[in-house]
């Protein structure tokens, strides 16, 4: 079972940026796509940016233009680089799989938070 392990967020002002990473304990290589995702307290876990094999990418409406999702398969990491970040991106981010391409869900890891305030 692939382990996942977020880190890089952190407290930055309106209009910063944020690089985040995630580290998979396991090889990425065959996972058809992988995503990250955000976790507000109170609303639904939400998938905000996704990456295939084939490094194909498709954002959310409310973070098109300003993240942008990649992979080191090499390294068995996705990361999420974070532009413009805005109030309403403070959220705990996750990564994992993206079951809707046909990989199953990994054990959630503990998240990274991403808070955006002056």
């Amino acid at each position: 079972q692939v382990q996942l392990v977020e880190s890089g967020g952190g407290l930055v002002q309106p209009g910063g940026s944020l690089r985040l990473s995630c580290a998979a304990s396991g090889s990425i290589i065959s996972i058809n796509a992988m995503g990250w995702y955000r976790q507000v307290p109170g609303k639904p876990r939400e998938l905000v940016a996704a990456i295939t094999s084939g490094a194909t990418t498709n954002y959310a409406d409310s973070v098109k233009g300003r993240f942008t999702i990649s992979r080191d398969n090499a390294k068995s990491t996705v990361y999420l680089q974070m532009n413009s970040l805005k109030p309403e991106d403070t959220a705990v981010y996750l990564c994992n799989a993206v079951p809707r391409y046909g990989s199953s869900l990994f054990r959630w890891g503990q998240g990274t938070q991403v808070t955006v305030s002056s």
